[in-house]
């Protein structure tokens, strides 16, 4: 029985689903770790879409590029951790409002 290999409409359903699920998760919450989490949850759906087209037209071009993405989500979330540590220190709250009123 021959395996069922995903078309990339599937991925792309996957992906663009993926997608909304972060988006929605930046817009609605307010804990930063959270928004955090969303953001890499979008740049997985980004991903996927990358070598779903790379896949789909014989090429690695799409694939190099995703090993630079995780590599740039890596960083972001070094940085992104880094950030809410010190807003945490400051104000007692990862609260995304609070951090919109870093003066003081």
């Amino acid at each position: 029985m021959p395996e069922a290999i995903p078309s990339t409409e599937a991925y792309l359903m996957l992906s663009g689903t993926l997608f909304a699920v972060g988006l929605i998760g930046v817009i609605i919450r307010r804990n930063m770790i959270t928004v955090l989490m969303a953001i890499e949850l979008m740049m997985n759906a980004v991903n996927i879409n990358l070598v779903a087209f790379s896949h789909r037209f014989a090429s690695l071009e799409g694939q190099v590029f995703t090993i630079f993405v995780i590599t740039v989500a890596a960083g972001e979330a070094a940085v992104g951790l880094a950030i809410i540590i010190q807003l945490y220190r400051l104000k007692s709250s990862i609260n995304v409002d609070e951090a919109s009123e870093l003066n003081g």
